[in-house]
This record gives structure tokens, C-alpha cells and sequence, in this order.
């Protein structure tokens, strides 16, 4: 890994060191389509994989907190095994621990092969092939709209399925096999994985010279369909169903639709749903949010109108009626029963939560003094101040009616300037106080 440091996984993802972890998902979702595999042409897979896991490795390292944090002190020399660090790799378990810690000669047998369990160890067996084969995950973007009507959609798939002409062995028929060099025979090997400076896992995977049978066939005697692989492509056409009401992280499993090999079970492909954001709506569970617009004329005396379209398409209309004079106010809640998302196998809806949001008429609407009368006249008084409220002096100032709140205590590094106290509300989720 000599040229870890020379990677630039900002430029990967095409963000900035200062994206949040949201723009981050977005450009690892729109990187890992446009370099996926299964969408380009075959001669070009061999490129787009090794472009995919790039695009992968860089949304493992800048969506975490902590290995970005490495990542941007040390660069991927942090994450290189050979220097100490590693995050993620595989590599052949002797080779691994030869170079952690001088060599196997510590162990029995100078290798994992005289190790209790593994495949050619005491108590090991003499093949290990899984009973199911690798499933493959990958995440589904969904529009609010889907999942309020669910959807149904179709899509082609390649996958690699037994060759039926050599039924999966990848020999001419009457062919003799010979034990995999690699693996001798056991059809897996044992590989650590390092997850920090020193500490490794240990696992046992398929070797993928023999595609874990452990047996292979000289070039003469391959099957002349797969050429000795046991598997050949295939297209299908898979449906995928989205049902209505489902949610953010809900995983959809297509069984057994993902590549075979011989004596394996195929694996699934499960797509997880992720929720794109709604221009209009906010959803917590069965429940929808959205901003109701509406007049100052409209706060005061009220209105019936469709006040805005819902997710099927249907203009929600809303009559408010007024009575004795109760007004509107910025930031009520009217809340309308039933017109929320649906409930998974259930007939039942949430509920929509409407947010009052009051526009004020343009500058200049009221044009003259006559009219300026009419309005004070129709509007209740200001309250008169008391004698105790009243200070002995008065003294009228000029203001600036476009004044911005940036400009508040600008250059002063007082941490309460401008608007620095609002925006940590945010970021943080409330208020925070100072630790004395």
C-alpha cells in the first residue's frame, strides 16, 4: 500500500472536507450507481469493481466519525496494515501474522493449518463450503410518494447460475480433478482482517481458485461452456415490491436471487429502503408535517381553499371558520386525523400536522392615510401604557428596518455574536450550557 497517501476519498465521493455526514450518504448513493457493476458492459467490469470499491471504501471512512477523524489527521496511512493501522483488508493469515508478529512459529504446525478448527487442523473438515452462498445488500431510494401508494417495479438482473452443461464441476465429462494449490483441497482458507493496530478477526472463507470445491481440472479438460468456472452470466427480470407504508431502513428480501455456486444454497438480494426528502412533508413513523401558508387577511378572519396537494395527488382543502374574533397565530398546529402515511398491513393512517406560517401583504399595499385609517380603525388598540410605565424622559431615535442579525456583534469573539447562539441550538438539538 505505498500510495494509500496519494488517495483523496473527499475527491472519490466528488465532496469537501466540510460536507456533513447527509451529503456524504447522497454522494456515495449517486458514486456507487453510476459505478456499479451490473451497469456497465462486461469487458468494463474488471474497472468499474475496482472504481465501486473505492467509492465504498471512501463512504466507510468519511461516514464514520471516528475514521474520519483518522482519515483527516493521517491520511490512509492510518488505515494501512502494514504501518500499523488497518481498517478494513484481507489478506492470507500466514502472511498477516508474519508480519505482526515475526512469523507462525509460535504455533503448532508453523502455520493455522495445525490449528483446532480450522480446515486441515485437528477437528477441522476437509472442505468447508457454506450451506448458503453471499447475499448481496445495496440500498433503494424511495420518494415519499412511493411509499405513501407503494410500488412495484421491475428491473433486469445478471448473476452467475451452475453451469448445466458440466452440472457445476467444470470438467469435460469423464475428466479427473485435481486438489486447488491454493487452498489444498479444503475448498476455504482461514484470512484475518484487521480492525485496529494489533487486533485482528479471524475468519474462513471460500478460495476463490477453486470457488471453495477444492478441486480444479487442467485447461484441456474444462468444460468448454463456463471454461472451467462451474458458472455461467445469466439474465433475469426480478419484481420488486414496495408496500405501502413502509419505512426508512425497512429491508426488502428478493430469496434467492442472488449468484449460485455448485453444493450452495444461492443467497438473496435485499435492497434497503432509504426515504429521499420531501419538498412538502416531513415524516416521523405514520405521521406528516407540512407548512400551511396562508394570508394575514386569512389569520384574522379565516378561509376555506385547498391549502396544498397530498401524496396521491388529492388537494386537501380546509375550511376555517372564525368565531368570535379567534385568529390564526404563527406556529399553530391544526391537526387533520387520518390524512397521514398508512400503516403497514393495516388500514389505519397517521395524522397530518399543518404549521401555520403567516404571510404579511407586500411593502406599499396600504397606499394612503385614508386607508391606513380604515385598518386601525377595524384592528384592536394598542394597550395605553400606565402612568407608572412611562419614563420621565423620552427621546425618539432613528432604526434601520432591514437590519441583519449577522452584523451583531460582528468581529467581537464573543461566541454570542451574530447569529452563533441559534445555530448551535441547532446543530446540537437545544440549548447547551457552559460547563463551570
Amino acid at each position: 500500500m505505498a500510495d494509500t497517501e496519494e488517495i483523496d476519498l473527499y475527491e472519490i465521493l466528488s465532496v469537501t472536507a466540510g460536507s456533513s455526514k447527509t451529503e456524504i450518504k447522497k454522494a456515495y448513493h449517486k458514486a456507487a450507481l453510476a459505478h456499479h457493476p451490473d451497469k456497465v458492459a462486461e469487458g468494463e467490469r474488471s474497472e468499474a469493481e475496482v472504481r465501486f470499491k473505492a467509492v465504498k471504501q471512501a463512504y466507510e471512512i468519511l461516514y464514520d466519525d471516528e475514521k474520519r477523524h483518522l482519515y483527516d489527521t493521517h491520511g490512509m496511512s492510518a488505515f494501512d496494515p502494514s504501518r500499523g493501522g488497518g481498517m478494513g483488508g484481507e489478506g492470507d493469515i500466514d502472511d498477516l501474522f508474519a508480519q505482526m508478529f515475526g512469523g507462525m512459529g509460535g504455533f503448532a504446525g508453523g502455520g493455522m493449518g495445525g490449528m483446532p478448527g480450522m480446515p486441515g487442523g485437528p477437528g477441522g473438515p476437509g472442505r468447508n463450503v457454506p450451506r448458503k452462498g453471499r447475499s448481496v445488500e445495496q440500498e433503494y431510494e424511495v420518494t415519499l410518494e412511493e411509499l405513501y401508494k407503494g410500488k412495484t417495479t421491475k428491473f433486469s438482473n445478471t448473476k452467475n447460475i451452475v453451469c448445466q452443461t458440466c452440472k457445476g464441476s467444470g470438467g469435460k465429462q469423464g475428466a479427473k480433478s485435481h486438489a486447488c494449490g491454493v487452498c489444498g483441497g479444503r475448498g476455504a482458507k482461514a484470512v484475518l482482517r484487521q480492525v485496529g493496530p494489533g487486533l485482528v478477526t479471524q475468519e474462513t472463507v471460500p478460495c476463490g481458485n477453486c470457488s471453495g470445491s477444492g478441486q480444479l481440472f487442467k485447461e484441456k479438460e474444462r468444460c468448454k461452456k463456463c471454461k472451467g468456472k462451474k458458472v455461467v452470466e445469466s439474465k433475469n427480470v426480478l419484481e420488486l415490491y414496495i408496500p405501502r407504508g413502509a419505512l426508512e431502513g425497512d429491508r426488502i428480501v428478493l430469496a434467492g436471487q442472488a449468484d449460485q455456486l455448485p453444493d450452495q444454497e444461492p443467497g438473496d438480494i435485499i435492497f434497503t429502503l432509504d426515504e429521499a426528502d420531501h419538498a412538502t412533508f416531513e415524516r416521523a413513523g405514520a405521521d406528516l408535517r407540512a407548512e400551511l401558508h396562508i394570508s394575514l387577511v386569512e389569520a384574522l378572519t379565516g378561509f376555506n381553499r385547498v391549502v396544498l396537494t397530498h401524496l396521491d395527488g388529492r388537494g386537501i382543502s380546509l375550511n376555517v371558520k372564525q368565531p368570535n374574533g379567534k385568529v390564526l397565530r404563527p406556529g399553530q398546529v391544526l391537526k387533520v386525523p387520518g390524512e397521514g402515511m398508512p400503516v403497514k398491513k393495516s388500514d389505519a393512517k397517521g395524522d397530518l400536522y399543518l404549521v401555520v406560517e403567516i404571510e404579511f401583504p407586500e411593502d406599499g399595499w396600504l397606499h394612503s392615510d385614508a386607508a391606513v385609517q380604515k385598518i386601525r380603525d377595524v384592528l384592536p388598540a394598542p394597550p395605553a401604557p400606565s402612568a407608572d410605565e412611562t419614563p420621565e424622559e423620552v427621546e425618539e431615535v432613528d432604526f434601520e428596518s432591514d437590519a441583519d442579525m449577522e452584523e451583531f456583534g460582528a468581529g467581537s469573539g464573543d461566541p454570542r455574536a451574530g447569529n452563533e447562539w441559534e445555530d448551535d441550538e441547532e446543530e446540537e438539538g437545544g440549548p447547551q450550557c457552559a460547563t463551570q
